[in-house]
């Protein structure tokens, strides 16, 4: 969304931002002049992780309408704008308060579709509990009711025609901002090396893993414990098997901030690797793209809820010519990661951890995988995001703009 933002207002509209309080933003939001952001604080009943079901659809239930009220009174506050646009999730009951804001204002509803609302809550409560099917229903009505639709994968525009009866669902795939690119020999090392530092992580021959996370219910954290512990065991004994061999070390950097970081902060801490250093660090917006672009290569645990999205994650490793290690959920994640071109896919923590293991055996003198893989995601990375967004979604958001 900040993306969408920062393209519309260069096609000369001005822009504002609703979100949730939290994050700092990127300076190319906060320092453009045709960019307004407005927050509210996420209602949130801290105390509902780990309750019983029961008690988790209520309060998820409550959360919701809170949000929405206060989503709601920001909309109507603000100046009366022609175009609504609104990224799913959040489903219910946001996407109804915006419908509603949007024809009493009478302005365009469109909406970005990331993934399914009700898809999450199943996530805990179970596919079919009541809560989920009842989420279900109303969230393919708001559908229904939007003007345009955007969405990130064709496997998702299919479902949507499919299972919601929606047509012509425009779709966006996610692509790197242009902050996101391949850095040289030297600026990587220098990085790498002063993120290093931040860390506490000892100088030497170390193999770097960046795994951007926004520490969702959807992503895998287990995997990664898993993997490092059979990364651990195959070096021992690949070590023991000749006395001048040395694998390099790993580290393997967990980006971002959520509720779920602190559990498996103490988790990472009760893991008795030596060779496998894992960190966690939420990094500041202008950092980001500099410290994923020294990695050598990234990890995606996104374990998708509904099978038909596609982590941003993967498109900014892309850009800055990172490839992937990605968890395989479905043939959509295959529109992007192509499994051998410019990333790799495992479906549990052993194969992460052999994927890790050849790709860093001979690391760094000679890595022709890692070389080819590299050369992939370079190729992954076009068209960028602004050129992707000039094509497909700008005649559906400024349908009468001759810009």
């Amino acid at each position: 969304m900040q993306y969408h933002a920062h393209a519309l207002a260069a096609s000369g509209v001005d822009v504002s931002v609703i979100g949730y309080q939290g994050a700092p933003l990127p300076k190319f939001l906060t320092d453009n002049p045709r960019i307004s952001i407005h927050r509210f604080y996420e209602p949130r009943f801290r105390w509902r992780i780990g309750r019983s079901k029961l008690m988790y659809g209520l309060m998820a239930f409550i959360d919701g309408f809170r949000a929405a009220i206060l989503l709601g009174a920001a909309l109507m506050r603000m100046p009366r704008p022609n175009l609504l646009l609104m990224q799913n999730p959040p489903g219910f009951p946001m996407l109804h308060v915006a419908w509603v804001v949007a024809r009493l204002r009478r302005a365009r509803f469109v909406i970005d579709w990331h993934n399914l609302g009700y898809t999450i809550l199943a996530l805990r409560l179970g596919r079919r509990h009541p809560a989920v099917r009842m989420v279900r229903w109303v969230e393919m009505i708001a559908g229904r009711r939007a003007d345009a639709h955007l969405c990130v994968s064709r496997g998702f525009a299919r479902f949507l025609s499919d299972k919601f009866r929606i047509k012509g669902v425009q779709v966006l795939y996610d692509r790197p901002a242009s902050a996101f690119i391949p850095l040289d020999r030297v600026d990587r090392e220098q990085i790498r090396q002063a993120v290093f530092s931040r860390l506490g992580v000892r100088s030497g021959n170390v193999g770097f893993v960046v795994c951007p996370t926004s520490w969702t219910e959807d992503e895998d954290f287990d995997l990664v414990i898993e993997a490092a512990r059979h990364v651990e065991d195959r070096i021992r004994g690949w070590e023991a098997a000749k006395a001048t061999r040395r694998f390099p070390d790993l580290v393997v950097l967990v980006t971002g901030d959520g509720a779920r970081r602190a559990e498996f902060e103490r988790r990472f801490a009760g893991l008795l690797a030596h060779r496998v250093q894992l960190r966690t660090r939420w990094l500041d917006p202008e950092d980001y793209p500099r410290i994923v672009g020294s990695a050598d290569v990234g990890l995606c645990l996104h374990r998708s809820s509904s099978g038909v999205d596609i982590p941003m994650k993967v498109a900014d490793l892309f850009g800055a010519g990172v490839p992937v290690c990605a968890l395989d959920y479905g043939a959509c994640l295959a529109e992007r990661v192509r499994h051998g071109d410019n990333g790799l896919l495992f479906s549990n923590g052993r194969q992460l951890a052999d994927l890790l293991f050849d790709l860093f055996e001979t690391f760094p003198a000679d890595c022709p995988q890692l070389d080819r893989l590299r050369t992939g995601a370079r190729r992954a990375a076009r068209p960028t995001w602004a050129e992707g967004w000039i094509k497909e979604a700008k005649p559906i958001l400024l349908p009468d703009s001759s810009v």
